[in-house]
């Protein structure tokens, strides 16, 4: 039996799904049509309920829960994993009057900066990974940073104004939750029990062959050292990914109520 199954090329997501799409483990007769995109390509996809499992952003989730399912496992949640709002030196403007370029409307990563700047209006919308030089460039005043150009900012020059993650954990008292994996709805509950037991499978044999990065990862990885692979494994992949467990569903609660 196959289905379709979309996530990020972002090294925790290779990571996470490398044993379970390249059969590395017993998929119990199941198979995957696989679809790398950006997330906020994956949260419009979402939204257009075209993928049967998919990674999605949480700020999307309010959206899709009528046709979609949240699965425990495969998620990046967590403590210090937030985006950060960066700007170039020397910028002393107030954020509110900047022009600040976000990565989708729809991710996460704008749901916390909204939450931290409710009257910060001037808005661009741009993949994440174009962001970083579009604050250089001067296109726009700041921008939140996600994925591994967190790693990679400060060597550009570049200088964090505030970490939207930590304000939420400080305010929130709750671990980050960024994104999650969903299953349609229209699927056997049987087989999606099966599929969220076998991401879950796939991660713990990453974790088993860790910190080796399996030629998935690496081949996805936008120019990526290793070292930076590691730095996004280490921060995105944890034990949330594995279940989200109590603590992990109450901020995913918290975040899309708030």
């Amino acid at each position: 039996m196959k289905f379709s199954l979309a996530f990020s090329p972002c090294p925790n997501d290779t990571f996470i799904f490398d044993a379970l799409v390249n059969s590395k483990i017993d998929t119990k007769g199941l198979s995957f049509e696989v679809f790398l995109e950006d997330v906020q390509t994956l949260n419009e996809w979402a939204l257009q309920g075209k993928m049967d499992f998919s990674k999605i952003s949480y700020g999307v989730w309010n959206k899709v829960q009528n046709q979609y399912q949240l699965l425990n496992s495969g998620g990046a949640l967590g403590k210090g994993v937030g985006p950060l709002l960066i700007t170039r030196p020397g910028n002393i403007n107030s954020v509110n009057d900047m022009t600040i370029a976000i990565p989708g409307e729809n991710t996460t990563a704008h749901l916390l900066f909204s939450l931290a700047y409710p009257n910060a209006t001037k808005k661009v919308f741009k993949v994440f990974h174009e962001i970083e030089n579009a604050v250089l460039n001067g296109e726009v005043d700041s921008g939140v940073i996600i994925h591994e150009n967190r790693f990679t900012y400060e060597a550009k020059g570049l200088k964090k104004i505030i970490d939207l993650g930590a304000y939420w954990e400080e305010t929130q008292q709750l671990p980050i939750p960024l994104g999650g994996i969903i299953a349609k709805k229209t699927i056997d509950p049987a087989i999606i029990q099966e599929v969220d037991a076998l991401i879950k499978q796939s991660i713990e044999y990453a974790f088993a062959n860790y910190p080796t990065v399996a030629p998935y990862v690496s081949e996805h990885a936008q120019e990526m050292s290793e070292e930076v692979m590691r730095q996004h494994i280490n921060l995105y992949v944890n034990n949330f990914s594995l279940d989200l467990g109590t603590e992990g569903l109450q901020a995913v609660e918290k975040l899309t109520h708030n």
